[in-house]
């Protein structure tokens, strides 16, 4: 049984990524998803990275909201 939520942070967290909020902040501050790109196609992620969200979105996972919601964080303009 799990228990932490699948948000943001923790999801930084499992993505091996500092996941306090101003990491996230920072993270989503210098980093752009492309027009048409899938956020597991981003180049700003490792091999590993990429395959746990293209895997995840696949298997509709509980991380499926967190991640829908980094991209579009990714995604809008600043």
């Amino acid at each position: 049984m799990e228990i932490n939520p699948h948000d943001l942070r923790n999801l930084f967290a499992q993505l091996g990524l500092a996941n306090q909020e101003k990491d996230v902040d920072d993270f989503i501050r210098l980093h752009r998803l492309d027009a048409g790109l899938s956020i597991f196609e981003a180049p700003f992620w490792n091999n590993s990275q990429a395959e746990f969200l293209q895997q995840s979105l696949a298997d509709d996972s509980d991380w499926c909201e967190a991640i829908d919601e980094l991209s579009t964080r990714l995604s809008s303009v600043v």
